[in-house]
């Protein structure tokens, strides 16, 4: 399929990056970009003439690498404080003299507000940068941690748990940001899996730290855990973790301008210039740059994470992802205490019976990397599109929605099959190995579904992926809170098996928003684009 001539959005990018198109050394007068899965010899357009422009991120493999460790330690903390709690909830509540039933009730208003906080932290990062985001989350969810630890009242744990929750839950919409900024879509997929590995070691390992650390230190602990793990991460992030956001530094060119944006190494190297300039000549230079302009700090606008959700494509990737979501939280939420009811499990044993659903997890984030890569670049030879692994692909002329969609389609499947069987084992209450093997199962194609679903999401809304990722939290999260507040109920009237039947048999029932997704996705996508180029034409008086 042939490119257009001259587009208005030719690749990522200029995309992402018009400051930066023109600006500085990268630019190069043509370039042979040639498939990695193509053979001159055999496929005449793996050689192909691909127009001048700026690299899609100037920073080194060995930048990259450093950037993507210190996000998928990030990534971590979220699912972790929302799994890391559920071994607890019985001794919990007995410590503090209430039900079950309402320490579930800290469970909802968890994820109410794990619904709305990435609605602001994914604004404030797409306008003012990734690092101010990264450190005002972290800051607040030291302090909810540190009085979490401290209480011994319901009212003080439900309170605390949701300014935890606001801590705690923008860092995955930033961490899926964060790789937009570095990776193209070509490479994306790795990248994803990597953040994904970190993220889904939340549900591997955090149960198990809450089942250890409740049954020999007491359930504070959890939270001291959880203060000490934020603080040891800021400290280097404040320090080396440079600045990503498109919007500020473009493709990695050019100079933060504002002191939030800066690491703490820079702004200590950049006052030791200022310090040796004589004249003040050099300093001045330094703090404005022709290209660029200050970024200024604003309260952040959840509207424009609204306005994602109302895109056609968009609303409907929202919606399946949130319901994929929905089968696996319903399943970790209440696995402790059905577990302790069949099997009559300590806090220990109970945490130690999240291991094979989080492995899981863990083998699908790494797994659904390089599946979407592949099927990438297997996408791009079946048409004859030519990948630019430098500067970034124009996907105005790429299927990208079955590429993503058609990997996830045998795990959704095989996950569905997966839950309904897990609700049925535990109904007869089989040997304890049958749901376990089942939760690895529905760890390894559920939440793998889910993740490919992200990163869909970010490839579709490449110009502000935290606020894309922010409008996956909100409508998630939205879906979480009503299931975990009814899924009680369901199971006392329906009984195990039918409760899990039937959220498997919905996510069946609505398959085929994917399939008019597939279809018509690249039309959406295209109507978008133009609409946002009118916009911008309007703005700028052309």
């Amino acid at each position: 399929m042939d490119s257009p001539q001259d587009p208005p959005l030719q690749r990522e990018s200029e995309k992402r990056n018009p400051q930066a198109a023109g600006h500085g050394p990268q630019q190069d007068s043509t370039s042979s970009i040639i498939n990695n899965d193509m053979t001159s010899g055999s496929d005449p357009e793996a050689l192909t003439q691909v127009p001048s422009g700026p690299v899609y991120s100037v920073f080194s493999k060995r930048t990259k690498r450093w950037i993507v460790t210190m996000i998928a330690f990030s990534s971590f903390v979220s699912p972790m404080t929302a799994n890391i709690y559920f071994p607890a909830l019985v001794p919990i509540a007995r410590d503090l003299g209430v039900s079950v039933s309402m320490i579930n009730l800290t469970l909802t208003t968890y994820m109410i507000f794990q619904a709305i906080a990435p609605t602001l932290v994914g604004d404030l990062a797409d306008a003012a940068g990734r690092r101010p985001a990264f450190l005002i989350c972290f800051t607040i969810y030291i302090f909810a941690n540190l009085g979490l630890a401290l209480q011994k009242d319901y009212a003080a744990l439900l309170v605390l748990r949701m300014v935890q929750s606001a801590g705690s839950s923008g860092t995955v919409a930033l961490s899926f940001a964060v790789i937009a900024d570095v990776a193209v879509s070509a490479e994306r997929g790795k990248y994803m899996g990597i953040v994904g590995a970190g993220i889904n070691i939340g549900p591997a390992l955090s149960p198990v730290f809450g089942g250890l650390l409740a049954e020999y230190l007491g359930w504070p602990a959890i939270f001291w855990f959880c203060m000490i793990y934020a603080a040891v991460w800021i400290v280097p992030y404040a320090l080396t973790v440079p600045e990503t956001c498109r919007n500020v530094v473009g493709n990695g060119s050019l100079p933060a301008q504002s002191w939030w944006n800066r690491t703490a190494l820079d702004l200590c190297c950049y006052d030791a210039r200022r310090r040796k300039s004589s004249n003040g000549a050099s300093a001045k230079e330094e703090e404005v740059t022709p290209t660029t302009k200050k970024q200024k700090l604003r309260f952040p606008n959840p509207f424009n994470t609204l306005r994602v959700a109302f895109e056609k494509d968009l609303a409907l990737l929202l919606f399946y992802g949130a319901l994929i979501y929905l089968v696996f939280i319903l399943i970790a939420a209440t696995l402790s205490t059905e577990l302790e009811a069949i099997y009559h499990y300590s806090d220990l044993q109970l945490g130690l019976c999240y291991l094979p659903y989080g492995v899981g997890c863990c083998f699908a984030a790494v797994m659904q990397g390089y599946i979407l890569d592949k099927n990438y670049r297997r996408m791009a030879r079946k048409i004859g599109f030519t990948i630019d692994y430098k500067r970034g692909d124009d996907l105005r002329n790429f299927p990208i929605e079955a590429a993503r969609i058609l990997p996830a389609c045998p795990f959704l499947f095989a996950g569905v099959a997966a839950v309904i069987a897990y609700g049925w084992v535990l109904h007869y209450e089989t040997h304890v190995a049958g749901p376990l093997v089942l939760l690895f199962l529905i760890g390894l194609c559920v939440t793998g579904s889910f993740s490919i679903m992200n990163t869909l999401l970010v490839d579709l809304y490449p110009e502000a992926p935290a606020t894309a990722v922010a409008a996956m939290n909100l409508v998630r999260c939205l879906f979480g809170a009503g299931g975990t507040a009814v899924i009680d109920h369901m199971l006392t009237t329906m009984g195990r098996g039918w409760t899990f039947s039937f959220w498997g048999l919905v996510l069946v029932v609505f398959f085929p928003t994917l399939w008019v997704l597939t279809k018509w996705g690249p039309t959406w996508r295209e109507e978008r684009r133009v609409r946002k180029l009118k916009k911008e034409e309007k703005e700028n008086g052309g």
